[in-house]
């Protein structure tokens, strides 16, 4: 998994740090022909089109079924959400959680990646380690709470 460049300035510090975020958790099944190269152009195109629109995320597939955090701008992340809705890959999908909340992204460096669903647990802590602020904090032990209750077990 490799870091991307910060192109929303949400450092700590930053003037734009600590700004209004909304955030999507959704889980859906990948349709039978999603394979290796399917995942492949939806990381690249998250890659471009992402930035470009202030969304960064975390995307965990495994076992058939996608897990996705996603964070930015309310219109811009909905937005989004419609689409993936739409896209015939993504079947069965179902949002666990939404929030919006003046805080510090937790996931500030990646415009997405693709994370195996046997590392999610440490992605979720290793945001837990950096996260500034008390509304992402809770956030991520909500995951971390659902993960360890079993209830995101076909995605981990």
């Amino acid at each position: 998994m490799t870091a991307l460049s910060n192109p929303h300035g949400d450092e700590p510090g930053h003037p734009l740090a600590g700004t209004l975020l909304y955030n999507v958790v959704y889980c859906s099944r990948a349709a039978a022909s999603t394979d290796a190269q399917a995942l492949d152009r939806i990381i690249s195109t998250s890659q471009r089109w992402n930035p470009a629109r202030a969304i960064t995320g975390v995307l965990v597939f495994g076992s058939g079924v996608f897990f996705q955090w996603l964070e930015g701008p309310r219109a811009n992340v909905t937005g989004l959400l419609e689409r993936i809705k739409a896209d015939p890959r993504h079947q069965d999908l179902v949002v666990l959680n939404e929030d919006e909340d003046v805080r510090d992204r937790l996931f500030p460096n990646w415009a997405m990646e693709l994370v195996t669903s046997d590392a999610i647990r440490d992605v979720l802590l290793d945001a837990q380690d950096t996260v500034q602020d008390s509304a992402g904090a809770r956030a991520l032990q909500s995951l971390l709470n659902r993960l360890d209750a079993g209830e995101l077990s076909t995605a981990s």
